[in-house]
């Protein structure tokens, strides 16, 4: 509740830092959105690339690919399917990002609008790790397919 003598600068500290939480908080949302974009995109290229994959073992052990072209196309696919991995890392990465956000507001709430009508804020614990991934880049390699 705000005091008769609160100054206009604290009322104005209240709506940026009002401002502010509603920021971090859409931007967690939009990450969540992120999220989704990726997994969907994860999911499609994964059943795609394991179709063609099973397309050309069917095709190979039919006589109608030669195991030149066939290990070559595999190999190429097998790359493009290691490449999956940037899904994880980003999972991740956005995973730990919308915590440090969601910390972020939540304590802002703590701190600004403790004396509220509305009760404490529940205020979502840090992550611990300063980052969840620590691989930048995807090396090419081996992986089993089947």
């Amino acid at each position: 509740m705000h005091e008769p003598h609160e100054s206009a600068a604290g009322r104005m500290a209240l709506a940026a830092t009002a401002d502010l939480q509603d920021h971090l908080l859409m931007t967690t949302h939009d990450l969540e959105r992120l999220q989704a974009l990726l997994d969907d995109s994860h999911k499609t290229l994964q059943s795609g690339f394991f179709g063609v994959l099973a397309l050309l073992q069917d095709l190979r052990e039919a006589g109608q690919v030669a195991a030149g072209p066939y290990d070559a196309a595999r190999e190429h696919l097998a790359c493009a399917v290691k490449a999956l991995q940037f899904q994880d890392m980003a999972t991740q990465l956005i995973s730990h990002t919308s915590c440090r956000l969601r910390h972020c507001a939540d304590r802002l709430a703590q701190d600004v609008f403790a004396d509220d009508d509305d009760g404490d804020a529940v205020v979502q614990a840090p992550p611990l790790r300063p980052n969840p991934v620590t691989q930048s880049e995807m090396d090419t390699g081996f992986i089993e397919l089947f």
